[in-house]
């Protein structure tokens, strides 16, 4: 464990530094990092030794309460802050509650703008889903040369801008075997190979909770079947108390509490006394 201060001013201990993913980029030591949505799967993540945390930077304070060890980017989703100040007093926030780095998809000024506040600044090259328009569609990139160069040229900006890390997604496996050891960057890999310094993967497809994956996405778990499985439950049980109220079998005997015979007497026969104001 390496001790740290935070963003924010607090002392903490972290699994990783950046320094240390310098030294494992320079070592060939392959790293792993998934997403994470809440506590008890941050936790987990923790629990089981997980590399890094991928988060929405909604999700630092639940995030970080879960696993408050281990190296946590906060994302900046596309359509979440447009204006650049907007960008930069959100990615302060976060670091502040504890983000060790920043991801966000907005352009190279951006980034460096984050990246002049001390902040580590992810970026994102290869097929960004939400640009995928301008590529033709969603597909792999990087399978011809020419791509390749692209993609090295992309992420030598983001070293120019002042980033830290990228994330390759979709690229041809040699295109980014070939590109890591030219890059600064801390290149996490989805859907890239292994030729990153770190595979990253979403927790839904790890635990197998995706209809329909996609094609680089891999499964150790059947999380939607078990899914599944609850909402025809709780279908069941809703039928079921339905039915029997409007049949009159709920509540019944075994689920309620009756008065003592003796006591039940004694109100009808003080009812009975109000009459005027018992109908």
């Amino acid at each position: 464990m390496k001790h740290i201060y935070t963003y924010g001013g607090h002392p903490a201990k972290r699994n990783l530094t950046f320094a240390c993913l310098q030294a494992n980029k320079a070592a060939g030591q392959k790293m792993t990092q998934v997403s994470a949505t809440s506590q008890e799967e941050a936790a987990a993540c923790e629990a089981l030794g997980i590399d890094m945390i991928t988060i929405s930077d909604l999700d630092i304070e639940a995030v970080r309460t879960g696993a408050p060890h281990t190296f946590v980017t906060g994302s900046q989703s596309m359509g979440q802050y447009y204006e650049p100040q907007a960008c930069l007093t959100a990615a302060i926030k976060c670091a502040e509650k504890g983000a060790d780095a920043i991801f966000t998809p907005r352009g190279m000024g951006i980034v460096e703008l984050l990246a002049n506040e001390g902040i580590c600044v992810q970026g994102h090259v290869g097929l960004v889903p939400r640009k995928s328009t301008q590529l033709g569609g969603l597909r792999t990139i990087g399978k011809t040369a020419d791509e390749a160069l692209a993609i090295l040229d992309h992420c030598r900006r983001y070293e120019d801008a002042g980033a830290k890390a990228v994330e390759i997604e979709c690229v041809a496996v040699e295109a980014l075997e070939a590109i890591n050891p030219l890059t600064s960057l801390i290149t996490h890999s989805i859907g890239a190979g292994s030729g990153g310094d770190i595979i990253f993967s979403f927790m839904e497809d790890i635990c197998g909770d995706v209809e329909n994956p996609p094609r680089h996405a891999k499964a150790w778990g059947d999380m939607l079947s078990i899914r599944q499985a609850l909402a025809d439950e709780r279908l069941k049980a809703l039928s079921g108390f339905q039915s029997d109220v409007k049949s009159g079998q709920f509540p019944d005997k075994a689920h309620t509490v009756s008065m003592p015979q003796s006591e039940h007497e004694k109100l009808l026969e003080a009812l009975d006394k109000r009459h005027p104001f018992h109908q």
